[in-house]
């Protein structure tokens, strides 16, 4: 019987995780919402329940209950099934959160990040071309290039740190900032992180395969109902996610305490505060900062941590 229940615990902890991460990105939606509104001097959504509490639930059912509208020359397969995916690998990737009861946190837990990460390319890709809109496909295009050209610097980024922790699994960090933060002892990288995971998540300022006043809404133009809501809970799960990377990584990672979550909790904010406070760049400076400023930049950064290793053990 014991065995039968170990066996079981990893798919309902999977199942309680997918469950409370997607609670946690309705709520985003509403935070992002009222935190715009306020910025914007205006109210937000206040009718729907106390405080407006029950709006996110309100819009999925209107959304996943609207008719699916297939465009005649989509190649529909690939159109139906991108967005599904998209939410597949944004919830799947969340697998390698460093559980301290063994469920999932796997030693090789970094690779697994960047195996998803990647992943996530081609369900933009495939929803932008698979809809036969121009608009889509320059939208996609758009997007794969950015994040392609930032996970290069992402990946060294986290390759500078993990030279210092000597290790893939994501639960030393935890260990290793216990009396002192990794955004203290590696500040630059932690900035050059946040951006890069705005430009990662195609986020204000950098939501170029998003930009609404060039491309009628990017890569997702053809898609409405509950397609538009399954790319929508991606984007919004891809930032929860990121969040509890940024405060893994460089905040201190005690997952079992209140304070982490509530650190988790600002990161988020701060990229809704970015969204209402910055315009969008220019799509040639962000490649420009990508390949001409992060990349020098983090190799420097990658070079000096080889050295310290080498010159400390």
């Amino acid at each position: 019987m014991i065995f039968n229940i170990d066996l079981f615990m990893p798919y309902l902890s999977s199942l309680l995780l997918v469950i409370f991460v997607m609670i946690s990105v309705a709520f985003l939606t509403l935070l992002e919402r009222k935190v715009l509104g306020l910025i914007q001097i205006r109210k937000g959504p206040n009718k729907i329940g106390y405080f407006g509490l029950l709006q996110p639930f309100c819009d999925a059912i209107k959304l996943f209950t609207k008719e699916q509208i297939l465009p005649i020359y989509s190649n529909s397969v690939i159109y139906y099934f991108s967005p599904i995916f998209s939410l597949f690998m944004s919830l799947f990737i969340w697998l390698c959160m460093p559980y301290l009861i063994k469920l999932y946190s796997f030693n090789l837990g970094v690779l697994f990040f960047f195996c998803c990460m990647s992943f996530g390319v081609y369900m933009v890709m495939l929803a932008g071309w698979s809809s036969n809109s121009l608009y889509a496909l320059l939208g996609s295009l758009r997007a794969i290039a950015q994040t392609i050209s930032y996970e290069v610097a992402l990946v060294i980024m986290l390759l500078s740190v993990l030279f210092l922790i000597s290790s893939l699994n994501l639960v030393y960090f935890e260990f290793y900032q216990k009396y002192i933060w990794f955004i203290i002892l590696f500040y630059p990288i932690g900035m050059m992180w946040m951006i890069s995971s705005l430009a990662e998540t195609n986020r204000t300022p950098f939501d170029f395969a998003e930009g609404e006043s060039e491309l009628v809404s990017g890569f997702n133009v053809e898609y409405g109902a509950g397609g538009f809501a399954l790319i929508f809970l991606a984007e919004y799960a891809s930032i929860l996610f990121m969040s509890m990377l940024f405060v893994l990584l460089f905040l201190g990672s005690d997952v079992i305490s209140f304070f982490y979550f509530l650190k988790l909790n600002f990161i988020a904010f701060l990229f809704i505060w970015v969204r209402g406070a910055y315009p969008r760049y220019r799509y040639d400076k962000l490649m420009n900062m990508a390949w001409k400023s992060y990349l020098p930049s983090v190799l420097n950064f990658l070079f000096l941590f080889i050295g310290m290793n080498i010159f400390i053990f």
